[in-house]
């Protein structure tokens, strides 16, 4: 008797293509490392790398990456961060692209404490947590060489920056080296002095002016000087007012009143008249109407607090001086005791 017995049998076909043309083919191919630099033939010679090279040359400062993914990145930018006028606020980031394209697209990351805590200048150049791909600006969107002020900082902090690039897909590179400055506290400096020239003078303040001859527009023999020197991003300004509203008389009861006009046409009146405003930088300072006037024209004062001096932006040294004008009619009763107070108060705008 015959026994049969199944046999399976089972194989598996694998198949292969290799790349190949009509004049070509290529043996073998695949992924990872192990690729060549300086390669050559009889006709033909690549100076560069052929695949993958492993590994990358670095020091203490720096990193050389290996293969052709990192010889497409970005060049490494340069920042600079300065505070060039006491800026409280804001501070100047200048980019250097290092012969990154034109179309290159560069990134600034920011931080307080050392890149502990890291944050990022935005599209409007002001400070976010987070990162988007429109923060990304060109050299010429940073401020090609004059750069771009960060704005919205705190005062009397440190900062740092650093800048990347990115020129297309995969093609960002590190971030480059640290830059810092800081901003500073918020300042006001004013000051008075009473004097016929530019001279600094102690109180008390007095200005006498002697006699009036009736009829006569008559000048103080000295002017009162003020100082503004401020950082507030917005400038400053410098206001007076009287106490009496004129000059006034206990002994007579008499008030030559404060105007504002032109006393030579005026049978009677005080008031104030700007006479320079300068400064060594920024602002500029100027006198503000009515005081901006010349010959006999002057501006009340009286008891509302008015504007005489003022700047729009920041001013270093800022120096103005004005004049006190009087003029009597004859029924003007005589008396050795006119007198008026006047308060000046400087502010600046933050």
């Amino acid at each position: 008797m015959q026994t049969w017995r199944t046999i399976a049998v089972g194989f598996w076909l694998l198949l292969a293509a290799l790349p190949a043309s009509s004049t070509y083919q290529l043996n073998s191919y695949g992924f990872g490392s192990g690729g060549t630099a300086d390669s050559g033939s009889t006709n033909y010679r690549i100076n560069g790398s052929a695949g993958e090279l492993q590994g990358k040359g670095t020091s203490a400062h720096y990193a050389a990456g290996a293969g052709e993914n990192y010889e497409k990145q970005a060049n490494v930018p340069i920042v600079t961060l300065t505070n060039s006028a006491n800026w409280y606020n804001k501070l100047l980031v200048q980019l250097d692209p290092q012969n990154n394209p034109s179309d290159a697209k560069f990134a600034i990351a920011i931080s307080s404490d050392g890149f502990t805590t890291t944050q990022y200048v935005k599209s409007d150049f002001t400070v976010g947590s987070t990162l988007t791909f429109a923060d990304y600006q060109t050299y010429a969107g940073w401020g090609s060489g004059s750069g771009q002020l960060i704005r919205g900082l705190h005062r009397s902090t440190v900062y740092s920056v650093k800048a990347k690039a990115y020129r297309g897909v995969f093609t960002e590179s590190g971030y480059g080296p640290v830059a810092t400055a800081a901003t500073v506290d918020p300042t006001l400096t004013f000051d008075i002095d009473v004097s016929a020239t530019d001279t600094s003078t102690n109180p008390p303040y007095i200005v006498n002016f002697g006699g009036l001859p009736v009829s006569t527009v008559t000048d103080s023999p000295v002017k009162i000087w003020v100082t503004l020197d401020t950082n507030g991003e917005n400038g400053g300004t410098v206001y007076l007012n009287g106490h009496n509203s004129g000059l006034t008389s206990a002994s007579s009861t008499y008030t030559i009143g404060s105007v504002t006009g032109d006393l030579s046409a005026l049978t009677e009146g005080f008031g104030a008249q700007g006479a320079s405003a300068t400064q060594t930088s920024g602002g500029p300072l100027a006198l503000v109407s009515p005081y901006d006037g010349s010959g006999a024209n002057v501006g009340v004062v009286d008891t509302v607090i008015r504007e005489i001096f003022t700047t729009p932006a920041a001013v270093t040294a800022g120096r103005g001086s004005l004049l006190l004008k009087a003029k009597t009619k004859p029924l003007t009763p005589a008396s050795a005791d006119y007198t008026e107070t006047i308060t000046m108060v400087a502010s600046g705008a933050f």
